[in-house]
């Protein structure tokens, strides 16, 4: 479990990083997207680490307060690059 919140944690950064060079608007918004997948996945590994009492309630709640907000974050700008875009 704990190499999976790895893997999709960190590659929520590392998709943003990469849409830098994305090669169109399409690509950028993508890898946005992509992103934003990897966040909801950190979010049920998250839950599940919570449910399974590998995390306690305090620290589940400052971890899943954060990604959240990347959640949203990430929503957000999906929208407005959307919008600009259509």
């Amino acid at each position: 479990m704990y190499k999976q919140i790895l893997r999709s944690g960190t590659a929520i950064g590392a998709l943003i990083c990469e849409a830098e060079y994305a090669q169109s608007t399409a690509d950028f918004i993508n890898k946005f997207n992509v992103s934003l997948k990897e966040a909801n996945e950190t979010a049920y590994w998250l839950s599940l680490l919570k449910d399974t009492d590998y995390i306690d309630s305090n620290l589940y709640t400052s971890f899943f307060q954060d990604c959240d907000e990347l959640i949203c974050i990430l929503v957000s700008t999906i929208k407005t690059l959307k919008a600009k875009n259509s």
